[in-house]
């Protein structure tokens, strides 16, 4: 059943290979401690704080990294962000052993796609911050990596480990139901896969699959499918008029987060090795092109409909960096270092951002200062105007900000909106009511409901901004609860 590789065929990893890696893992923890948290992490954190099978958001494995971490070094941004560069570690080691099981005729494929996917500026800077994609992609990485023990050993062993990826993966984020997707297309188009449907192993593999997911579809099943009909609302959208919009920034995006050369690379390579697999049918590279052109198709079918964040293709870039790597023909070979080059010159410009913020860039070209900057002060800011108010309770409906201030400072917040009531959390109006607190909104956003409290006065503006460069301005209005709407009290900081 081996699918023409060498059983035993070598990986080349140098000692100054695993050195770089050291050092490079060890340069995303100090980066990770020492950058504020974004919005999307600081509510990642509240998750933590309440353990559930599933979340109204996504899947729940975020949750239980995010707790693991801060059990061992703290509830601070390291202890947070603590597994996502030994994930990114692990997950290259992995994907390498994946690239030279798979094209084992392209002698160092694996080291050149361990060295590409470091140098993408979204495995960069995912790997110093906390999100869903942080431990999907570390599970995708296994699972290419124990599909690929399967091709090169035929081995029906490696399909259990396939299987308990594939459920990690879907319990991390459901996006790793494109992974299930592109195996099964995979095994139905290849002589070497259709094999396999006829041997139990291959089923054990999905059933262990199923089994790892059930306590999130019993989660969603028990609270209306909440979770599900949120992220499977947005396939059927379609708007023709702003289709170009969206395709033209899903493409712009993935150049700058491959980083140009690299992108490139990905592109040509996966359409080299996409026509050899189909002409060959060899059962690796034809398994790199369903994991790399089903993604794909997805996105770009979204994107005819509603706009495609940045992170959302990021599971196409493990087998995309080894088909980049398969491009060993010059002019391709002498482009490797040069494009790597960029792609780390690049996250090492993200990086010093994000810790020191030497250049003053203005947000709307700035993800750092969008997302990371002035959050510290912005919170001591409203600490402040809460205690010379003597307001008992902070509150807001934008749930990125209700927690970092959840995070950041001691006063209690409450978390406005339907969000809140999935979280097995105290609801806000008996903790709340007749009481003097304050109301954040953000500028632009529209007069806060004054049905909804018997105090409303506006105290003024509160910028977040960053060495003097604005991120973003907020109006900040002392009120006293009425007919409060859908909310949650969030834990406090220990």
């Amino acid at each position: 059943m081996a699918g023409g590789a060498s059983r035993h065929a070598p990986l080349p990893l140098l000692p100054a290979t695993l050195t770089a890696l050291v050092l490079l893992t060890a340069l995303r923890l100090a980066v990770a401690g020492a950058s504020a948290l974004a919005p999307d992490e600081a509510y990642y954190w509240v998750w933590s704080r309440v353990l559930q099978p599933g979340y109204f958001d996504d899947s729940p494995m975020v949750a239980f990294w995010i707790r693991f971490g801060t059990w061992l070094a703290g509830s601070d941004p390291f202890g947070i962000r603590l597994l996502g560069p030994f994930a990114a570690a692990a997950g290259s080691l992995l994907l390498a052993r994946a690239a030279a099981d798979l094209v084992p005729e392209c002698r160092q494929a694996g080291l050149i796609a361990a060295l590409f996917i470091n140098a993408t500026l979204l495995f960069g800077a995912g790997s110093i911050i906390m999100t869903p994609d942080t431990p999907l992609l570390f599970f995708w990485a296994l699972g290419l990596f124990a599909i690929g023990r399967l091709v090169a050993t035929g081995e029906g062993r490696w399909w259990l480990l396939a299987g308990l990826a594939a459920g990690l993966a879907l319990d991390s984020k459901y996006t790793g139901l494109l992974f299930l997707a592109a195996v099964g297309l995979w095994l139905l188009a290849t002589d070497f896969g259709r094999r396999w449907l006829a041997r139990p192993e291959c089923w054990l593999g999905l059933a262990i699959a199923a089994l790892i997911f059930a306590p999130v579809m019993a989660w969603n099943a028990s609270h209306g499918w909440v979770s599900f009909l949120k992220q499977g609302g947005r396939v059927g959208d379609w708007h023709p008029w702003d289709a170009l919009r969206f395709e033209s920034e899903l493409v712009l995006g993935q150049v700058g987060l491959f980083t140009p050369f690299i992108f490139i690379f990905a592109v040509a390579g996966t359409w080299c090795l996409a026509r050899a697999a189909w002409r060959e049918k060899a059962p690796g590279p034809m398994l790199l092109s369903f994991l790399t052109l089903l993604p794909a198709a997805v996105f770009i079918q979204h994107a005819l409909g509603d706009r495609v964040q940045g992170n959302w293709p990021a599971v196409l870039y493990p087998s995309a960096v080894i088909a980049a790597a398969t491009l060993g023909i010059a002019p391709w070979r002498s482009w490797r270092l040069p494009a790597s080059a960029l792609g780390f010159a690049l996250t090492a410009i993200v990086y010093l951002q994000a810790v020191a913020a030497p250049i003053p860039l203005p947000s709307r070209i700035d993800p750092t200062l969008r997302q990371l900057g002035g959050w510290r002060a912005f919170a001591a800011e409203i600490e402040t105007a809460a205690r010379r108010e003597e307001a008992s309770f902070i509150a807001t409906a934008n749930y990125g900000d209700a927690s970092e201030l959840a995070f950041l400072q001691p006063i209690r917040v409450v978390g406005l909106g339907a969000r809140w009531t999935w979280f097995r959390l105290p609801a806000a109006s008996p903790r709340i009511a007749g009481r003097t607190g304050l109301l954040l909104i953000r500028a632009g956003a529209g007069a806060p409901d004054p049905t909804a409290w018997i105090v409303l006065a506006r105290l003024g503006r509160i910028v977040r901004s960053r060495h003097g460069v604005p991120a973003e301005i907020f109006v900040l209005y002392r009120v006293r609860a009425q007919k409060l709407p859908a909310g949650a009290v969030l834990p406090a900081r220990e």
